[in-house]
């Protein structure tokens, strides 16, 4: 007797689920996977929005960390003696290239994900202007 409860309570359990599971809409799921908070950085500006940013608003909201202070011998932004051999020595073409993939210490795109290969070539611009 108690098995055909324990058993009767399982396919009922099952039962439910299944019928709840079903009735889950793409939404439903979207709202429950949805991320929960974003991230940031102490001294970093808030990343903008949407729409075209400048290569000044890429550097400030991911850039600045590192290129600021030269941590970890990041070239510092405006100084040519950081920038030129790395310019002279690969090309300017192949310097982008190393910021959109990532090179020694520096993560792709230095980390800043929301940004498209054309904002990272923007930001190097803004850090070489004037070298």
């Amino acid at each position: 007797m108690k098995l055909r409860v324990l058993v009767s309570l399982f396919i009922s359990a099952l039962f439910f689920v299944s019928v709840n599971a079903q009735e889950t809409t793409e939404s439903d799921i979207a709202e429950r996977i949805k991320p929960v908070g974003k991230i940031h950085v102490a001294g970093a500006a808030p990343a903008a929005a949407a729409g075209p940013r400048s290569g000044k608003e890429i550097y400030d909201g991911a850039c600045i960390a590192c290129h600021g202070s030269g941590v970890l011998g990041a070239p510092k932004i405006h100084v040519a003696a950081d920038w030129q051999p790395r310019i002279d020595e690969k090309g300017l073409d192949q310097v982008w290239k190393n910021a959109i993939n990532g090179i020694n210490q520096m993560p792709a795109k230095g980390t800043c994900m929301s940004c498209s290969d054309d904002d990272i070539k923007a930001a190097i611009d803004y850090m070489i202007e004037g070298i």
